[in-house]
């Protein structure tokens, strides 16, 4: 596999090349899994995705275990957690935006089979009903479910990073394809409606839509780098398990660094919610 002769330490050095190759998984995964598993592909496409970027996070795991055992600086310990929570976010944003992209532009019946259980859990999230027109029925957010339900998330991020080492990348590409959808579904609508009107029109409304997907990062990247910060918090004490660090001195360090980590996701995730509901919908 590609991933597997990738230089983790020169990617953390230049996160920004995880964007392409964020995007590249995510279209193979879609892809791949219309072809095989048709109307079944909205979850399998996740999981296609998932399985190459397993070994980077799992590498990740073990490269910032072995800084909490060298660094015992908290400052230094969170700068150089900065630069994986970059590589990991820009991986995001490159999944996020092939999302965006195939939502907009395939076939409504395409659309229906790959992306229906992320049409379905919108609604049940939001309160909202879309479908491949791009209709939606809209019902204020409200600021507790919407935290509640990125708390889940976040909880599931921890646990499966520690039962399963890399188990939390299924949740994050999952939720890169829910956001995909939920912005994706926005651009569709706006762009279905000034289908008929004339070219300068659509332009000026293609262009109008750009402001919408800066609505959406706005508060998707801080909730984002929540869920990553809470799965390397995860990650960095299974790493250690597993080496045994358990019963070494500088395991202590590692629990208190986890537990900052964590501390640091929650208050992200805080952050992500009140922007979403009451700056973003100014955006939108």
């Amino acid at each position: 596999m590609v991933l597997e002769s990738l230089n983790i330490l020169k990617l953390e050095e230049h996160p920004k090349k995880m964007l392409i190759l964020g995007f590249i998984y995510s279209t193979l995964g879609l892809f791949v899994s219309l072809l095989i598993f048709g109307k079944y592909s909205s979850l399998a496409g996740i999981f296609i995705t998932s399985i190459p970027l397993i070994i980077a996070m799992n590498r990740i795991f073990e490269l910032e275990e072995g800084k909490d055992k060298l660094i015992h600086e908290e400052r230094f310990l969170i700068k150089e957690h900065t630069k994986v929570l970059s590589f990991f976010i820009f991986t995001f944003i490159g999944m996020t935006s092939a999302y965006i992209l195939w939502f907009t532009v395939l076939p409504s019946n395409t659309i229906n089979n790959a992306f229906s259980s992320q049409i379905e859990t919108i609604g049940y999230v939001t309160g909202k009903s879309i479908d491949a027109t791009g209709y939606v029925s809209n019902a204020s957010a409200q600021l507790r479910p919407i935290l509640y339900n990125n708390l889940k998330v976040l909880i599931f991020c921890i646990v499966l990073s520690f039962v399963y080492g890399s188990g939390a990348v299924f949740v994050l590409t999952w939720n890169a394809s829910v956001i995909g959808v939920a912005a994706g579904n926005t651009f569709r609508t706006i762009l279905s409606k000034s289908a008929n009107y004339t070219h300068s029109v659509f332009i000026y409304n293609y262009f109008k839509t750009f402001p919408i997907g800066f609505g959406y990062a706005l508060h998707g990247i801080p909730e984002i780098a929540a869920y990553f910060s809470g799965a390397l918090a995860g990650g960095i004490i299974s790493v250690a398990v597993v080496n045994h660090d358990y019963k070494t001195k500088e395991f202590r360090h590692i629990v208190i660094d986890s537990i900052d980590l964590i501390i640091l996701s929650i208050a992200l995730l805080i952050t992500a919610g009140i922007i979403e509901v009451y700056i973003t919908p100014m955006i939108l």
